[in-house]
């Protein structure tokens, strides 16, 4: 919810400096913050959503609506682009004079402050929470700062010199910049719902919490991950003697799910446990 506030705030604030100046670079940096608003309003609905406790139809949940939320955001960054771009070209064609540039590029830069510290704040808030919607919204945030600021450089340039042609080319930079970053964000976004693994070193930090807590089993293998959002799923089998019994092995079991659950919040594991007649390696220790 203070994400779309922000976002109002800051379009409110960039639309003056275009009103101001009649500057296309600003109106494309305008532009933006209006699908910032946009996007903060499906964020809002999207990790509402992936709250939502599972159920009958959803057994495991609802994460995944975030990842739906990011594909969304980046569509709406292509959009943006397009209309940016077509605004650049009709300036290119008939060059327009900036009125009261300075003042524009000062509103301008005051908007771009507001950005950057709310961009870093979601993009720490995203990976701390886990959270496709609210990292995806903050990298977007992110790349609307360094455009503005480059925005904000070439229009001070095209004032010293008087080079009219430098505003829509930085229009038109600014909505590649922004084109690019759309891509990164549904390519991510996209890689979640295929069930993307966890990352390498989360996945030896789980190799190495089920080698330290299964003392009494065998051997362990066919780890597989897979992110949904926040969630994230763990399963693998564990070899056992043959003679253990049933409450020992799921002593074992039990100690490993807490270590993993302890270290990775959200985690849900899955151990399928097997007599050695299963075990892949004989005599190889556990993972």
């Amino acid at each position: 919810m203070v994400s779309v506030l922000v976002a109002l705030v800051v379009l409110g604030i960039k639309y003056a400096a275009y009103y101001v100046t009649g500057s296309v670079a600003l109106f494309s940096d305008a532009m933006e913050s209006i699908v910032n608003v946009v996007a903060g309003l499906i964020a809002l609905w999207a990790v509402s959503l992936s709250y939502k406790p599972a159920d009958s139809d959803h057994h495991f949940g609802h994460t995944k609506a975030e990842y739906f939320s990011a594909v969304v955001e980046g569509v709406l960054i292509v959009v943006a682009a397009m209309l940016i771009l077509r605004e650049a070209w009709g300036a290119y064609l008939v060059p327009r004079t900036m009125e009261a540039p300075l003042t524009g590029i000062a509103i301008n830069a005051a908007a771009t402050t507001i950005n950057a510290a709310w961009a870093l704040y979601l993009i720490r808030r995203g990976a701390e929470k886990r959270s496709p919607a609210l990292a995806a919204d903050g990298r977007h945030i992110m790349a609307d700062v360094v455009t503005s600021v480059g925005v904000i450089g070439g229009l001070l340039v095209a004032t010293a010199t008087g080079w009219s042609i430098l505003d829509p080319l930085m229009a038109a930079l600014v909505a590649l910049n922004i084109l690019r970053e759309g891509y990164l964000v549904v390519t991510s976004s996209l890689s979640g719902l295929m069930d993307q693994a966890m990352h390498p070193g989360e996945e030896a930090q789980v190799r190495d919490l089920i080698s330290a807590n299964a003392d009494g089993a065998l051997e362990v293998h066919d780890l597989k991950t897979r992110l949904a959002g926040r969630a994230m799923f763990i399963e693998f089998h564990m070899v056992v003697p043959e003679a253990m019994t049933v409450g020992a092995a799921h002593d074992i079991c039990d100690r490993i799910e807490d270590a993993l659950k302890q270290e990775f919040q959200g985690a849900r594991v899955l151990i399928h446990v097997e007599p050695e007649a299963e075990a892949k390696q004989t005599g190889v220790p556990v993972l």
